[in-house]
């Protein structure tokens, strides 16, 4: 008669070869990943986070049983930034102020638990790190309507090299950290690449406030509206406003959208620039379970 302690042992022993053959499958992504690797050798920098969020995006929706999906995306979160680390060098500057070092948090669980990172008390420090090939990627805090330091000016630049808005975080929804009502943007010298669920950034330099109901209405004509804007202004130099706007969608900085939008503010603008921009975060929604969806629909939750 077979005892408990037997049932026991015997699931051990199918946990144990699931286990192995789960190490297998990621040895072998390894080696897959290493031909990426070598396909990209040209390029200086191998973060990729259109695609890292394309990867997410399709396992959650694939996902089925009670294993639980924040966790699932975190294990994934590690194997991407580890392959990361071995295609070439990977490292992250994050500011980190006096009263709040919730962006650490943040850095740590988008860019993993064993990635090189440096603090930073300046935005400015961050920037500079990532221009200077010191670090790959930066995290900022999202920009607020009570901001008093605007660094996003710090990207208004043509330099090949100016590092361009990559991800918003946390990518991932439930983030249980001290820093977890804190939204963070991460910078680095890529260009925004699709998913189909973004959202993009543009700066508009002019020698004159322009105000915001002239940007919008432009936007608006060329196919977007408006996530959130912010203005700066030096009052030591009158001819000299600039907008940051950010917008639903994806809009390519060489494509027809942007130059209708230019076309739209005409001679009122001295600069259009295009920031970057990220592939949506998982929302609660879609980190649930079934069983947890289900619940929520019947109890009108």
């Amino acid at each position: 008669m077979t005892t408990d302690e037997d049932k026991l042992r015997a699931l051990r022993r199918k946990i144990d070869a699931i286990d192995d053959s789960l190490h297998d499958l990621i040895i072998e992504r390894t080696r897959v990943v290493e031909r990426v690797r070598d396909a990209k050798k040209s390029d200086k920098i191998k973060i990729r986070p259109a695609r890292e969020a394309e990867i997410l995006y399709r396992l959650m929706a694939r996902h089925s049983g009670a294993f639980p999906k924040r966790e699932l995306s975190r294990m994934w979160r590690e194997m991407i930034v580890a392959t990361l680390r071995f295609e070439g060098p990977f490292s992250v500057s994050v500011f980190v102020s006096e009263d709040e070092e919730g962006c650490w948090d943040l850095a740590r669980d988008q860019y993993g638990s064993f990635t090189p990172m440096t603090r930073h008390v300046s935005s400015r420090a961050v920037v500079e790190a990532v221009c200077n090939g010191d670090a790959t990627v930066g995290i900022l805090p999202m920009p607020r309507p009570d901001d008093s330091e605007h660094w996003w000016r710090l990207l208004v630049s043509e330099a090949p090299d100016t590092p361009r808005i990559i991800a918003r975080l946390p990518f991932i929804a439930g983030d249980n950290s001290p820093g977890a009502k804190l939204d963070a943007l991460a910078v680095c010298i890529v260009g925004q690449e699709e998913t189909g669920r973004d959202r993009s950034f543009l700066a508009i330099e002019a020698e004159q406030d322009i105000g915001f109901k002239a940007i919008e209405s432009a936007l608006s004509q060329a196919g977007f509206s408006i996530a959130f804007h912010q203005t700066w202004h030096d009052p030591d130099q009158p001819a000299a406003w600039t907008y940051l706007v950010e917008i639903y969608g994806f809009i390519d900085p060489e494509g027809q959208q942007i130059q209708s939008l230019a076309d739209g503010l005409d001679e009122r603008i001295k600069l259009l620039l295009h920031l970057g921009g990220y592939a949506t975060p998982l929302g609660e929604a879609e980190l649930a379970l079934e069983d947890d969806a289900d619940d929520e629909r019947e109890t009108g939750s």
